[in-house]
């Protein structure tokens, strides 16, 4: 079991290098803001904040619409 933050998982690979990811429901994306606030802001794992500008940088822009 793998820690993920938001999720716990398990990997395994079958034959011809497929990597398979099982993952729980819990703990959810609610484990670092308020439900009614998710999407709001890019939140990321903490071993993830080191490549926050990088990885921000990285994202294709995007336009809300309401």
């Amino acid at each position: 079991m793998k820690d993920r933050q938001y999720f716990e998982a398990v990997y395994f690979h079958e034959e011809g290098g497929i990597l398979f990811e099982i993952a729980t429901d819990p703990p959810g994306f609610s484990v670092d803001e308020p439900v009614d606030k998710i999407g709001e802001k890019l939140m990321m794992p903490s071993w993830l904040e080191g490549q926050r500008g990088e990885l921000e940088a990285s994202l294709p822009a995007m336009r809300l619409i309401f």
